[in-house]
């Protein structure tokens, strides 16, 4: 009977610090790795004539994709490559080039 009372006793004790790790889990770790997630998919989707604000807040068009780094044309004839992690926002995404449908062939009649 004493060694069942000591193990309840035990557990209670530790209770509150599985709930704070529940609790920091929930609220910090796992938000954190989907952010992650969804950043490192952007970049892997990255392709030539996105629009892009890098982290340190340079606004170019991509002009080479590689492994690791993107060339961007800040302005025309200015040139810088930067990692693709550093990529921190698409602002202009460009169509697939391989998209069969063309929405410019689509005419809409107002009366």
């Amino acid at each position: 009977m004493e060694g069942e009372a000591f193990m309840e006793a035990a557990l209670l004790q530790f209770a509150p610090f599985i709930a704070i790790g529940l609790i920091f889990y929930f609220m910090i770790i796992r938000p954190q790795q989907q952010q992650r997630k969804r950043h490192q998919e952007m970049v892997d989707n990255l392709r030539r004539g996105d629009e892009v604000v890098t982290s340190s807040g340079l606004i170019g068009k991509i002009v080479r994709v590689q492994d690791q780094e993107l060339s961007l044309e800040l302005a025309e004839g200015v040139r810088v490559r930067v990692l693709k992690q550093t990529v921190a926002e698409v602002r202009n995404r460009t169509e697939p080039a391989n998209d069969t449908s063309d929405k410019t062939d689509k005419i809409v009649e107002k009366n």
